[in-house]
């Protein structure tokens, strides 16, 4: 008996989709059933130390919005720790880059040192900062006190919290951006530089009228890369503040980890975390609708 034999375009196709298959199938069991999972137990009523749960519709959303005291809280912490976040790494890491990007001797190992923290173990990183930035005793008040000034308390203090665990966050991470940005700033022609001097510009002109707008791209990604970072922030929160002092670094993906694990509410956890989800979606598409407006394509 004969076997019909697959055709040329038949064989593509099927070796296409062997191809893809593992990635597919990676994107189904990772990220696709989990985020499936997690929508529809936050409909739900589910306590992990009992395994009980009840279907409840929208109540988890309804006491989200309406009766849950740290709800708006953690919201406006999510929203100062991103856009401080952005602010701070992003101009920082364009500053490396605008500084380091040429080939001169010794720029290689000040990327290398730039971009050391971001291979730093996390844990390792934050429990060193963490000695740092404790009361009289840490190393950032015992070198103030060397020249005459009072430090802060930087982690038990709310007005100072957020911003140390900004500043952590920043130094550890600052380098991966400075290495994209060198990567674009190669790219851009070092002819219309010199021209740009040649016609009497500052460096300030040409780097505000030449060089941002040709890496405005790149720039975009960046923010971008950070926001969703930013979002998902939980080991730095953990390890420096545990969300206090007085809930003033609580913010929405820590709290997610403290309803589900700490008060084993599942289904609200749950629920928090489709609103994290979105959260992130909508910045990020606005991000993305607005690069109209700021970033230039060669046409």
């Amino acid at each position: 008996m004969k076997h019909k034999s697959l055709s040329q375009s038949q064989q593509d196709n099927l070796a296409g989709h062997l191809f893809i298959a593992p990635q597919f199938i990676g994107f189904l069991l990772f990220v696709a059933i989990p985020i499936i999972t997690v929508i529809v137990f936050s409909f739900q009523d589910r306590n992990l130390l009992t395994g009980k749960w009840e279907w409840i519709g929208l109540d988890n959303y309804t006491f989200m919005f309406t009766r849950d005291p740290y709800f708006y809280k953690v919201i406006g912490n999510s929203l100062v720790f991103s856009f401080g976040l952005i602010a701070m790494n992003v101009s920082l890491a364009l500053f490396l880059a605008l500084v380091l990007y040429r080939n001169i001797q010794g720029m290689v190992f000040f990327r290398t040192l730039f971009f050391s923290p971001v291979v730093t173990s996390t844990v390792a990183w934050v429990l060193v900062w963490s000695f740092m930035l404790q009361g009289e005793q840490g190393t950032i008040n015992q070198f103030l006190k060397l020249v005459g000034v009072q430090g802060p308390k930087w982690l038990s203090s709310p007005e100072w919290a957020m911003f140390s665990v900004i500043f952590v966050r920043v130094i550890k991470n600052v380098g991966l951006n400075m290495v994209i940005l060198i990567s674009a700033l190669k790219d851009v022609p070092h002819e219309m530089i010199e021209a740009a001097k040649v016609d009497g510009a500052t460096t300030w002109q040409y780097i505000r009228k030449i060089i941002i707008p040709l890496i405005a791209p790149t720039i975009l990604l960046v923010v971008i890369i950070t926001l969703i970072g930013s979002m998902n922030v939980f080991d730095h929160i953990m390890l420096l503040t545990a969300g206090g002092p007085s809930n003033s670094t609580l913010v929405l993906s820590y709290y997610v980890y403290y309803q589900a694990f700490l008060t084993n509410e599942i289904g609200y956890a749950s629920a928090l975390a489709v609103v994290l989800f979105i959260v992130i979606l909508g910045l990020t598409f606005l991000q993305w609708n607005m690069r109209k407006k700021w970033v230039y394509y060669e046409q």
